[in-house]
């Protein structure tokens, strides 16, 4: 049974050791002691000292064990996550302490959505280079319909720029703090050859029968497109191609037959580069905040901080009111 009695601060401090949480976590990800000791160079007996170290610190089981390994408890769980934010803080503490050094240099880790990172994120990056050039930057790439940023908890990435509807239902957004960089709005659109654009108004129904392409099965576009042709009572295209890729798919529309759907500041920054141009046609308003998002609980180097001031700065100059431009914090 866990102990009932109260574990001060003080005891904490007195008795925990980073090294015995370094081996807890090694533990927790094998689910196994041998494993850790492996992975460590060290005995498995010293494993087995630093857990049992632990759990007599807190007064409670970390992990259920069996012949076929061990596997957290609910204490052991939560102490996890709490272990991750310290290691995440001292890599942290790292990072400041070269930015503050030497305030050009550093290290950022970004997730961004493929259809900001090839329209506006460009932007974004080139004028925070300009300010800081020798930080280190790295990009991953989210292709998934949805994240549960995870990514984001495990210290993968400092940020992510996204739709605020791509953070997947259910997710606890007690630890994430969003910030709205701007919002946008779904367009219809074609190559300029398309007599398409030379009309003045466009019905949706008369789009029903067109070369669509569309991004595949769950993806926003695809479902936005579906709910605007239901709304009119109308059954959702069947898209000749379904991709995700913003790019091929520009490519597709301005040397082909075919129409698809973008978000307005991608029309706005990439239409005239592409030979692309808006359908007039009406879909229902469905504006979605695109925002940065991080962790609350994890301490900001001035070079995340300033790069997330860069990219307010240029979604305001480039995209303007036109972008549905929008600088309040999402609750």
């Amino acid at each position: 049974m866990p102990s009932k009695s109260p574990i001060s601060d003080r005891q904490i401090a007195r008795r925990l050791r980073l090294r015995d949480l370094l081996v807890f976590a090694s533990v927790a990800e094998h689910k196994s002691m041998a494993k850790a000791a492996a992975e460590l160079g060290i005995t498995q007996p010293s494993v087995s000292e630093a857990i049992a170290d632990l759990e007599h610190t807190y007064g409670v089981p970390l992990f259920d064990r069996s012949p076929k390994g061990v596997q957290l408890t609910l204490y052991g769980e939560a102490l996890l996550r709490h272990s991750d934010a310290i290691f995440g803080e001292i890599a942290q503490s790292a990072r400041d302490i070269e930015h503050l050094a030497d305030p050009e240099t550093g290290e950022l880790r970004i997730a961004c959505l493929e259809g900001l990172l090839t329209t506006i994120l460009p932007e974004i990056l080139l004028k925070f280079v300009r300010k800081y050039p020798r930080v280190a930057i790295s990009i991953e790439y989210l292709t998934a319909p949805e994240t549960d940023l995870s990514g984001l908890r495990s210290r993968l990435y400092d940020l992510a720029i996204l739709r605020r509807d791509a953070i997947a239902e259910g997710v606890d957004a007690e630890d994430i703090k969003m910030e709205t960089l701007f919002t946008d709005e779904l367009v219809v659109a074609a190559g300029l050859h398309s007599p398409w654009l030379q009309r003045d108004k466009v019905a949706l129904r008369e789009l029903a029968d067109e070369p669509w392409i569309l991004t595949p099965p769950g993806y926003w576009h695809r479902k936005r497109v579906a709910e605007a042709f239901r709304l009119q009572g109308l059954a959702p295209p069947n898209p000749r191609i379904a991709v995700v890729s913003v790019m091929l798919r520009m490519h597709l529309l301005a040397n082909g037959p075919y129409i698809s759907v973008f978000g307005g500041s991608v029309m706005q920054l990439n239409a005239p580069l592409f030979g692309i141009g808006a359908i007039p046609v009406d879909l229902p308003s469905q504006p979605w905040p695109i925002v940065a998002v991080t962790l609350k609980d994890r301490t900001q180097s001035p070079v995340v901080q300033e790069f997330i001031a860069t990219a307010r700065h240029v979604a305001e100059t480039s995209l303007g009111a036109e972008g549905g431009l929008s600088g309040a914090s999402l609750p």
